[in-house]
């Protein structure tokens, strides 16, 4: 009988690499099984609708985190809506993905590209992302351009209306209250001015159109002159919102400006004939005080020149030099 001999370090080698082996299989079974129970799902929603996300793209996503089930849930929705790039090509997972660490709101903006598609709105997956990446709520954006929406100008404050006022050429004041319908121009979104912007304007072109009329008239009669001639200033320009219409809602007469500023300019104007008189008075009365002090200055030199001729005279005597006038004499008749 013949003993085939082995030896034992061979022996040792060889089952220690079998455990090895077995060991590497048993924990690549477990992790293969974890991550089948944990993301076997997800990978069979994704297949079973047709936008194939492989596995390990699942789990990278997890790693990355990215919550998995919101990409799936977005890729499927970009695929059942036919969804396609500028270049013609399917949405990527990629694309989503990066959206998300970008910090944007994935679902939001596969929920407006969707909306837009259905009504006829030209608007890829870069503009909604790069909106939405902006700040700016996009779905309600592309809600807004298909349903425009109407708001007040001066917007109100606290359920109560608010006016403009404006004053025509005959000085007569208007208060208006206007409603502005917009919708949103996406093509300015990024950029462009908001609602207040908007508002802003319209109010600006509402005065203006009211002062250049000659009269308050003009403007009860034909309310829709002062929508008309907003309309024609292109308000719009640069902003995130198209003016569709301005409707005139509210047009009131106020006070009567020009007849105030007149009576207030009077009232000016005579304070300051009155302080012109009253300065022309003072100046009379202070005059008036001068030649008074003048006449008893006068007086008084009048009295000391009076004082002096009894000297002059006893001078006069004392010196011998007192002298009377010879009366002139007759003139004699030239008659015989």
């Amino acid at each position: 009988m013949q003993i085939l001999m082995v030896p034992l370090g061979a022996v040792d080698l060889a089952t220690i690499l079998f455990w090895i082996g077995s060991v590497l299989a048993i924990v690549f079974a477990i992790v293969f099984f974890v991550l089948v129970m944990i993301y076997g799902m997800l990978w069979l929603q994704a297949f079973m609708s047709g936008a194939r996300i492989p596995l390990l793209n699942l789990v990278g996503m997890s790693l990355r985190k990215v919550n998995p089930a919101t990409i799936v849930a977005a890729k499927i929705m970009g695929h059942q809506a036919a969804l396609r790039t500028a270049q013609n090509r399917e949405l990527t997972s990629a694309q989503l993905e990066a959206h998300v660490l970008a910090g944007g709101d994935v679902m939001r903006v596969m929920k407006a590209i969707i909306a837009a598609d259905r009504a006829g709105i030209d608007l890829l997956f870069d503009r909604a992302a790069a909106i939405d990446l902006a700040g700016r709520d996009v779905l309600k954006a592309v809600q807004t351009s298909v349903s425009p929406v109407v708001i007040d100008c001066p917007l109100s404050s606290g359920g109560k209306r608010n006016t403009l006022s404006a004053i025509a050429k005959d000085g007569i004041e208007l208060r208006v209250c206007a409603r502005v319908t917009v919708r949103t121009n996406l093509d300015q979104l990024i950029g462009g001015a908001t609602e207040e912007t908007v508002i802003a304007r319209v109010g600006q072109g509402i005065i203006s159109a009211i002062g250049s009329a000659e009269s308050y008239m003009e403007m009860l009669e034909l309310p829709e002159r002062i929508s008309k001639a907003v309309l024609e200033r292109n308000l719009d320009t640069n902003t995130a919102y198209e003016i569709v219409s301005i409707d005139i809602l509210v047009v009131d007469i106020g006070e009567n400006i020009g007849a105030r500023l007149q009576t207030e300019t009077a009232l000016s104007d005579m304070r300051v004939a009155q302080a012109k008189a009253e300065s022309r008075r003072a100046e009379a009365i202070a005059r008036e005080q001068e030649m008074r002090a003048s006449v008893v200055m006068q007086n008084a030199m009048l009295v000391m020149a009076d004082a002096e001729i009894p000297i002059e005279v006893a001078n006069a005597f004392r010196t011998g030099t007192l002298r009377t006038r010879k009366p002139k004499p007759a003139a004699t008749s030239s008659h015989n």
